[in-house]
C-alpha cells in the first residue's frame, strides 16, 4: 500500500515549528511536505498583484519571514513543496496554520485540518467591516479574521475561550475541537533554561507598523520605562520589525543600560523576567501561564479566559491523532468529531523544548 501524503502550510517561525512537531508524529503513516502559505485559484491574480506591488512585503508569505521558513525546512531536511508545485503530489490531507490565505482548489478537493497558531489579532473597526461585508479576509492584514473562511473540515483550537472566539468569527461550531496548541501547552518547562539574565521587566514588541497599524512607538517605550520604575529593562523585538528603526527608538527613549534582543528564545526571556509588557503578542500567554504580572493592549481578563490549555505538552500528539483518524474517515469533519473518541494522553511534561518559539 502506498504511503499517504500530507501538506503542511507554514508561515512564521511559530507556525513552522508547530507544524513540524505534528509532522514528526505522522511519519509512520504519511510522507510530510511543507509549503509557505499561498493563494491559488480565482484569488491568485489578486495575490500576484499584491506580491508585485509590495502589498505583502511585511507579511509572512514573502520576504524575511518566508526566508526563515525556507531555511528551517532546509536545515531539518524537510520537503519544501512550495505552492504544491515542486513534486507533482496528490495530497491526502492538508494541515493549515491559517485560513486567511488559502489555496482554494487544493482545500476544496482535499481533507483539511486547521491548527490555531496562537493569538489572533484584534477585531478592530476595519476587520469588523471586512467581516460584515464578507470581503477577502486578507484585506484585514493580519490574523484577526482567521476562521472567517470556514473552509477547513476541522478546526483545532487552543482553549474553550478560543472555541467561542472562532465560532463568533465564522467557524461552524461542529467543526471546532479543543486540542491545545504546540509551543504554548507546557509553559512550566520554560523555567529551566540557560538565558543568563534574571529579574528584569521584559517588553515583547509587535510589528504594528509593518502590518499597517498606526503606533506611537516612542510613547510606548516611555510607558514601559514608567512601568519598570527603575528596574532593568529588556526589549525583545518582533522578527518582522524594521530593526534599525526600533533599536534607535529604544536607545533614544529608554535608559542607556536597556537590553535589546533582535534574536533569541523569547520564551526563556519571559521565564526569567519579573514582569511582562506586550502589545498584541501571543507570548503574553507564556507570561500568564507562568504567573507573571502582564500588560497587554488586549483585555487581560479576556486573555485569561482564552489561555491555551496546559496539557503537559501533548497538543501535537492530540492533533496528530486527529489527522491520522480523520484521514481514514469517510465522512465530513463534523460527522467525524461527533463520533471521535480522543486517545488518552499522559499529562506529564513531554514536550520537546527544542521547538520553543524563537
Amino acid at each position: 500500500m502506498s504511503r499517504k501524503k500530507v501538506l503542511f502550510l507554514i508561515g512564521s517561525p511559530n507556525q513552522t515549528t508547530q507544524m513540524h512537531q505534528i509532522a514528526q508524529l505522522l511519519e509512520d503513516e504519511f510522507d510530510p511536505y511543507f509549503s509557505q502559505l499561498y493563494y491559488d485559484g480565482w484569488q491568485r491574480p489578486f495575490y500576484e498583484f499584491l506580491l508585485k506591488t509590495g502589498g505583502l512585503d511585511k507579511t509572512i508569505v514573502t520576504g524575511a519571514i518566508k526566508a526563515k521558513a525556507d531555511k528551517y525546512l532546509a536545515e531539518h531536511g524537510l520537503n519544501n513543496d512550495f505552492e504544491a508545485r515542486q513534486f507533482g503530489n496528490t495530497y491526502d490531507l492538508v494541515v493549515c496554520c491559517s485560513d486567511v490565505i488559502v489555496p482554494w482548489p487544493l482545500v476544496r478537493r482535499t481533507k483539511t485540518i486547521f491548527v490555531q497558531e496562537g493569538m489572533t489579532d484584534p477585531l478592530n473597526w476595519w476587520a469588523r467591516l471586512v467581516r460584515k461585508l464578507n470581503w477577502m479576509p486578507i484585506l484585514a492584514i493580519g490574523t484577526a479574521l482567521n476562521g472567517l473562511a470556514n473552509c477547513c473540515d476541522i478546526y483545532c483550537v487552543a482553549s474553550e475561550g478560543y472555541k467561542e472566539h472562532f465560532a463568533y468569527v465564522g467557524v461552524d461550531r461542529d467543526k471546532l475541537i479543543v486540542t491545545g496548541i504546540p509551543n504554548f501547552d507546557n509553559v512550566e518547562q520554560l523555567r529551566h533554561n540557560d538565558f543568563p539574565h534574571h529579574g528584569y521587566v521584559m517588553v515583547a514588541t509587535s510589528d504594528l507598523r509593518e502590518t499597517f497599524t498606526p503606533e506611537n512607538r516612542p510613547k510606548f517605550i516611555r510607558e514601559c520605562v514608567r512601568i519598570a520604575a527603575g528596574r532593568p529593562l529588556l526589549f525583545k523585538l518582533h522578527p518582522n520589525e524594521k530593526m534599525d528603526r526600533a533599536v534607535a527608538e529604544i536607545r533614544a527613549n529608554a535608559p542607556a543600560d536597556t537590553m535589546i534582543y533582535t534574536e533569541g528564545n523569547t520564551d526563556h526571556m519571559i521565564a526569567n523576567c519579573s514582569e511582562l509588557i506586550t502589545q498584541y503578542s501571543t507570548v503574553v500567554y507564556v507570561g500568564l501561564g507562568l504567573g507573571k504580572p502582564v500588560h497587554s493592549y488586549f483585555d487581560v481578563e479576556d486573555l485569561k479566559r482564552k489561555q491555551p490549555w496546559q496539557n503537559g505538552g501533548t497538543s501535537a500528539r492530540r492533533i496528530a491523532a486527529i489527522c491520522r483518524s480523520f484521514s481514514r474517515f469517510g465522512g465530513s469533519g463534523p460527522a467525524f468529531l461527533r463520533q471521535y473518541q480522543p486517545e488518552a494522553f499522559a499529562t506529564s511534561t513531554e514536550a520537546d523544548s527544542s521547538f520553543a518559539v524563537q
